[in-house]
């Protein structure tokens, strides 16, 4: 029974993991790019509009790759267990960043959307494109080391089948 409730752990820490480092991938390399290249006033429309979409998606997929890369790290053993921890922390790093940094300037895009943006507006879109960048890495970060740690649990499986 541990076996495959290491094998789902694994499974699903990989897919929620890797789910959080496309979107955030996605949306640095396409969305946040575009935001740069359009009127301002259809960025700030715009990001209203999917931050309201992404809330509770992304909140959800931090929680899902936070806990199942925390619970492969307890299952685990050895440097397994290290990686696991780590991607587990940078997980965490992309909510905290996320809560602290991005959500923040999120309500006042929210606000300059209806009404005009501030004289330094650059600056503060500036500062949400490097924390959203900080995200992504760490979400990234964490998704390659649940797949070196994943990958370093194969011996023990080829261990138990040739038992």
């Amino acid at each position: 029974m541990s076996k495959i409730r290491s094998d789902l752990v694994t499974g699903v820490a990989l897919l929620s993991t890797g789910l959080l480092a496309g979107a955030f991938g996605y949306g640095a390399v396409n969305v946040a790019a575009t935001f740069d290249v359009v009127p301002l006033d259809v960025r700030l429309t715009f990001h209203t509009a999917l931050m309201q979409r992404n809330g509770v998606v992304m909140q959800t997929a931090m929680a899902l790759a936070a806990i199942c890369s925390l619970a492969l790290a307890l299952l685990s053993r050895g440097r397994t267990r290290r990686l696991a921890g780590v991607a587990a922390a940078l997980v965490v790093t992309s909510f905290l960043v996320t809560r602290f940094g991005n959500v923040p300037i999120n309500g006042r895009i929210k606000v300059w959307a209806v009404t005009t943006a501030p004289a330094d507006h650059a600056a503060i879109l500036d500062r949400w494109e490097t924390y959203n960048v900080i995200r992504t890495v760490a979400a990234l970060t964490a998704f390659a080391l649940v797949i070196v740690a994943s990958r370093l649990k194969l011996p023990d499986r080829a261990g138990q089948l040739g038992a």
